[in-house]
C-alpha cells in the first residue's frame, strides 16, 4: 500500500489501561523519527459524564474507547513497524492487523474534526444545552472562541456555578 498524500485517522490498539502511556510513547517515535510531517495528531476518546458517589454528583471525564488510540496520519508501510513496536501499541484496527482508515461519517460521529460553525452568541447570552450529560440546563455565556469553535458558560451544578466548555454545537441561544 502506497501512503497517500491526504492526512486520515486510523485506530490503534492499546493495552488495556496503557492509553496514555502508548501516546506519550509514539510522541516520542514521532519526534525520535522526524514524522511530523507525517503523524499529526493522537486523541485518546473520552466524555464527561455525571457521576453519584456516597450521595454526591460530579463530572468526570472517562475513556470512551478503552484499549484504543486514534491518530491523524498519512499512513505509508514505512510507518508501520515504527508504530507497531512503540511500547504500549499492539497492532492497528483492521483486516489482520492492516490499518484501515476511518471513514468520513466515523470521523464527524466521534467530532474529530472539528467543523467551522459561525454563531452569533456573545458573552453575557442565556443558553440552553442541547447535546450531552447536560442536556437541557441552561446557563450564561462567559467566553466565546470563534477559532476553536468553543463557548463557555457557567452553569450551576450541586449547588454552585460551574464553567463548563462546550462546541457551539452543543448550546442554542435562548431570546
Amino acid at each position: 500500500m502506497e501512503h497517500s498524500s491526504e492526512p486520515k485517522w486510523y485506530v490503534l490498539h492499546t493495552f488495556s489501561g496503557y492509553e496514555n502511556v502508548a501516546k506519550e510513547n509514539l510522541e516520542t517515535v514521532v519526534k525520535k523519527f522526524h514524522l511530523e510531517d507525517r503523524i499529526f495528531e493522537m486523541v485518546i476518546p473520552e466524555e464527561s459524564v455525571i457521576e453519584e458517589k456516597n450521595g454526591k454528583k460530579k463530572l468526570v471525564t472517562r475513556k470512551s474507547m478503552p484499549c484504543y488510540l486514534l491518530v491523524k496520519m498519512i499512513y505509508g508501510d514505512d510507518l508501520w513497524h515504527n508504530i507497531t513496536n512503540t511500547r504500549g501499541i499492539t497492532g492497528f484496527v483492521g483486516p489482520k492487523g492492516r490499518p484501515l482508515a476511518l471513514t468520513e461519517e466515523e470521523v464527524m460521529k466521534m467530532r474529530l474534526e472539528k467543523i467551522k460553525v459561525e454563531t452569533d452568541i456573545e458573552v453575557g447570552d442565556k443558553v440552553e444545552i442541547v447535546e450531552g450529560p447536560l442536556d437541557k440546563m441552561v446557563g450564561d455565556v462567559v467566553s466565546v472562541n470563534a477559532e476553536a469553535g468553543i463557548v463557555t458558560v457557567s452553569v450551576e451544578m450541586f449547588g454552585r456555578e460551574n464553567n463548563v466548555e462546550l462546541e457551539f454545537g452543543q448550546v442554542h441561544k435562548i431570546n
